[in-house]
């Protein structure tokens, strides 16, 4: 057999999407050591999924919806902050780990060859069992509250795809910016929290003025929290906040890919 030489790609290149699936066993395993990973030696294990989101929406009611009384369109506020919470605390994870996915794997990069895009994509997909168990909080919350979900549930399908289009494509860019400049996990911390108040996570969309709003929709996590809150509390599900931010969500995934392919030849050297 003669040997196969694998060289570096230069430019902009399409994903071969083949090659990943030829790899799908080792994403299978990185994902499964991510979720391994991070409630190794845990007191609480998963259920830390349940605790975070449910203590940050704790403080949120506390300090918006009781402080501040910040308007909830009518829904009591805890189950208003988590329905936005739920997909926001999976986008922002995704983020983070995303972003340190390329350094933390650095001696597979420069030892072994694989598709690097495995490392942000096994990142984003370990980070679905939390989003899964939080689910059980909006379960108890619609219990408690009797709240009857409509057929907007039948759009929550399309809702998540949205969610994991803008991760995947945020995650592939700050991954492939992360192994070049050091810094980037740094100022991560800080992008999050402002990302946080740019989307309807403490407030409703109501309160943003009708002049920004143009622009406002076009953040693809601005549909995503409306979507949920509507899917899950029975009311209209708003398209006009969904489809412009659906559309920013697929042109950052495709670029991402892009971006993550061009940027792909320096990994070894930078990493």
């Amino acid at each position: 057999m003669e040997p196969k030489i694998i060289e570096p790609s230069k430019g902009w290149k399409l994903v071969d999407f083949k090659e990943l699936w030829r790899y799908k066993d080792l994403l299978y395993f990185l994902t499964l050591r991510g979720i391994k990973a991070r409630y190794a030696q845990s007191i609480l294990g998963v259920t830390w999924a349940i605790i975070q989101p449910l203590f940050t929406t704790l403080v949120f009611t506390v300090v918006f919806g009781n402080l501040a009384k910040v308007d909830s369109d009518g829904m009591p506020y805890i189950l208003f902050s988590y329905l936005a919470l739920w997909p926001w605390n999976y986008f922002s994870g995704t983020l983070t780990e995303s972003a340190n996915s390329l350094i933390a794997n650095s001696g597979m990069i420069t030892k072994v060859y694989f598709p690097r895009m495995v490392l942000p994509l096994a990142s984003i997909f370990s980070k679905l069992l939390d989003f899964i168990i939080a689910f059980l909080v909006v379960l108890g919350f619609l219990i408690y509250f009797q709240v009857m979900p409509g057929w907007g549930l039948v759009f929550l399908p399309l809702l998540i795809v949205q969610l994991l289009l803008t991760s995947l494509g945020i995650g592939m860019i700050l991954s492939a910016m992360a192994v070049q400049y050091r810094d980037v996990k740094h100022a991560l911390t800080f992008l999050v929290q402002l990302l946080m108040y740019a989307a309807p996570v403490v407030y409703s969309t109501t309160a943003v003025p009708e002049e920004y709003r143009s622009f406002y929709i076009l953040n693809p996590m601005v549909g995503v929290i409306e979507g949920f809150r509507a899917a899950f509390l029975d009311r209209p599900i708003p398209w006009e906040w969904i489809w412009p931010g659906a559309m920013v969500a697929l042109v950052l995934f495709v670029f991402g890919m892009f971006y993550f392919r061009r940027m792909e030849r320096v990994f070894a050297d930078v990493a």
